[in-house]
């Protein structure tokens, strides 16, 4: 979570950091875990702040970026697994959002995970590219109706007093569109990755 008054400016920066992960994820990969990292530990330590103290939120924010951006940058071998595990999650949420209410069951958290992982070592460069590309796309999402939110339209995020709170892999609950928009830049984003020279598709080509 951070203090509202920097929900566009993050809204922002996860636009732009879903942009080169859904364009350019393979070709970028170790900047990319970066990327996730660091969003992932600022989130993380942000939230283990109090919602009174916007200066040791944003401090703790910093340092929990900063730290998960090197542990999955020094985790790089096993990234491939980490991104099919991560898609795996996302599907899980997404698929229960459509169907049921509240949180998937965390044994179907689990399975959806470990299937993603084994995946993703069989497949890897494919699973590169599909993985950021829709994980890019998700951000996509997901900054774009938080900076929506910001500018006051109806899809104002949910926050506690003056704090805003990122709900990463649910974005805007009852509003399906999100779904079909998250797809479409998916599918976008694995197209113009596949056409790159030196992509899994490039080569396949190439043989």
């Amino acid at each position: 979570m951070l203090p509202h008054a920097y929900e566009l400016p993050a809204a922002i920066v996860l636009v732009v950091a879903g942009l080169i992960t859904c364009f350019a994820g393979y070709r970028l990969f170790r900047f990319v875990l970066a990327i996730w990292g660091f969003i992932l530990g600022a989130a993380i330590a942000s939230s283990m702040m109090g919602a009174g103290s916007p200066f040791y939120m944003i401090a703790a924010g910093l340092v929990g970026g900063i730290a998960g951006a090197l542990a999955l940058v020094f985790a790089y071998f096993v990234g491939v697994a980490l991104v099919g595990a991560g898609m795996g999650a996302l599907a899980a949420h997404v698929a229960w959002s459509q169907f049921g209410s509240g949180d998937p069951p965390a044994a179907a958290i689990i399975g959806a995970s470990v299937a993603g992982a084994i995946a993703a070592m069989v497949l890897q460069r494919y699973v590169i590219i599909i993985g950021t590309a829709f994980s890019g796309a998700w951000l996509i999402v997901v900054g774009a109706v938080a900076a929506s939110g910001s500018l006051g339209s109806p899809a104002t995020r949910s926050a506690a007093g003056d704090v805003w709170i990122l709900y990463p892999l649910t974005p805007a609950p009852g509003q399906r569109w999100v779904i079909g928009a998250w797809l479409l830049a998916g599918l976008i984003g694995t197209a113009v990755q596949l056409s790159f020279p030196g992509s899994a598709g490039g080569r396949a080509a190439r043989k």
